[in-house]
């Protein structure tokens, strides 16, 4: 019943159901498709879909948007913590634990940085250049993140899934002469996130992995420096 609140007046259980599984139609057949069709990315095939089918049954998007946004806000963070279970399948053996480390803190670093940056060098508004802040981590713990710096979350969540959408689209472009599953997997998941380990997985389950690696640790480390940084500069 907390969901129902959270939606448009005389929103019912069927309306919740058809809006559970357009979206889940949408995303099957982007999966069945981009394993018939070489560097078809996923995630934007999906939304493809989801516009398609929207626009078949005259179903308005705003509407849509309001009932399948609080269902899928829930879930989102219930995905994240399952991504642990991947996480706890990757053989650590042999792993340069340093060198990857490096590469973890650097990611966190630029990911978070340089958006900023270009954000100031562009004359935007204080709330944007600490909404970019966020750009590099995945939606539920880039919220967080921006609740806690008192960035707006609407801002911040866009951000946060256009920069994942782009890097999953031109993924497989950029890989074209990277042969190294783990490299591509760990690239995905610390560049574009939650959308980067969902391509990865269509990579391979080594590339989904790692990039599910990335994508946690360069979450949690973050989560804990972008806080403690920006309240010693402001």
């Amino acid at each position: 019943m907390t969901l129902l609140n959270q939606m448009p007046e005389g929103t019912t259980l069927l309306t919740v159901l058809a809006a559970f599984v357009l979206t889940l139609v949408a995303h099957v057949m982007a999966r069945i498709l981009s394993k018939r069709i070489s560097g078809l990315p996923m995630v934007i095939t999906a939304l493809v879909l989801v516009l398609v089918f929207l626009y078949l049954f005259s179903w308005d998007y705003d509407h849509y948007y309001a009932v399948a946004k609080p269902v899928f806000n829930h879930l989102l963070g219930y995905v994240t913590v399952l991504l642990a279970i991947p996480l706890a399948t990757m053989n650590f053996s042999g792993l340069p634990v340093k060198k990857l480390s490096i590469i973890v803190v650097i990611a966190s670093l630029v990911g978070a940085l340089l958006p900023m940056s270009m954000a100031y060098g562009f004359s935007l508004s204080h709330d944007t250049i600490l909404a970019f802040a966020t750009r590099s981590v995945t939606t539920p713990i880039g919220l967080s993140v921006a609740e806690i710096i008192k960035a707006p979350l609407a801002l911040a969540n866009l951000i946060i899934i256009v920069s994942g959408l782009l890097g999953g689209a031109v993924a497989r472009v950029l890989f074209k002469n990277v042969q190294d599953d783990r490299a591509k997997g760990l690239a995905l998941g610390l560049a574009a996130h939650a959308f980067g380990t969902v391509e990865a997985w269509q990579i391979s389950h080594t590339a989904g992995r790692y990039a599910a690696f990335g994508l946690a640790v360069n979450g949690l480390v973050t989560a804990v420096w972008v806080p403690i940084f920006l309240a010693a500069i402001l």
